[in-house]
């Protein structure tokens, strides 16, 4: 495997970015690794890891890369009302769907200089905070990208004109969300929210609720992780990439 740590300049400055994909010769398809709340860590690279193990050229940059260089977090921020979680809420308000997008632009842009990255049917995946980054990606980006995955993913149904929910009749490739049965931050009426507005669409999509799984609970860090339910997460998001971008 070729690991790599390069700065992207963008408008705001230069994201720091984690690429991974196979040695042997490519093009490799491109998935677009947007992180959690908690942000960069040697976890999520783990996940890069495996993902481009099975033939994937995987970028994962620091979203919030304005906020200034290597900013970290304690495990401490998944607890409600520490410090450290006081300071992830504030961290996650500098980012929004909008400004997303802005630096899917700029990844779209240096992805299409590299040799070992192929251009077409691009994959889009995102976690918890960035579960609507995927989303609003596919729907931003339609002739790019070509599957979007959210796992346990917030706020796509919001009352705001860019919610995900708003956009999906965009969305061009398939779509895969994924929820936890007992996460109290993506509840019932949400998930039927965003059901309904993909069922007036002919995105291909479908939506599966994890039994016995809380918020988070793909990540071996943390306290909600479920074994099993991590498990089938790898196999359904390479069951959609092995029929969608390969």
């Amino acid at each position: 495997m070729i690991e790599q740590f390069v700065d992207i300049e963008a408008k705001g400055g230069a994201i720091e970015t984690f690429i991974c994909h196979p040695e042997r010769k490519g093009p490799w398809p491109i998935v677009i690794f947007y992180m959690d709340a908690p942000g960069i860590r040697e976890e999520l690279h783990d996940m890069v890891r495996r993902i481009a193990t099975v033939g994937y050229y995987v970028i994962l940059p620091d979203l919030y890369y304005r906020q200034g260089r290597g900013i970290t977090l304690s495990r401490e921020c998944t607890t409600e009302g520490s410090a450290e979680f006081k300071r992830m809420i504030a961290l996650m308000g500098t980012l929004s769907n909008e400004v997303i997008v802005d630096d899917t632009a700029t990844l779209l842009k240096f992805l299409d200089g590299q040799p070992a990255a192929r251009k077409a049917r691009i994959a889009a995946l995102g976690y918890c905070m960035s579960g609507p980054f995927a989303v609003t990606a596919a729907a931003r980006f339609p002739d790019r990208i070509a599957a979007a995955a959210s796992y346990h993913g917030v706020f796509l149904a919001t009352d705001k004109p860019d919610s995900p929910h708003l956009l999906v009749d965009r969305i061009q490739g398939e779509v895969y969300l994924a929820f936890g049965e007992k996460d109290h931050l993506t509840p019932p009426a949400q998930i039927d929210t965003v059901r309904a507005a993909l069922e007036k669409t002919d995105v291909k999509f479908e939506i599966e609720i994890y039994p016995n799984a809380g918020h988070g609970f793909v990540f071996p860090g943390r306290a909600n992780y479920v074994k099993p339910a991590a498990e089938r997460h790898w196999e359904r998001l390479f069951e959609l990439f092995g029929r969608a971008v390969q």
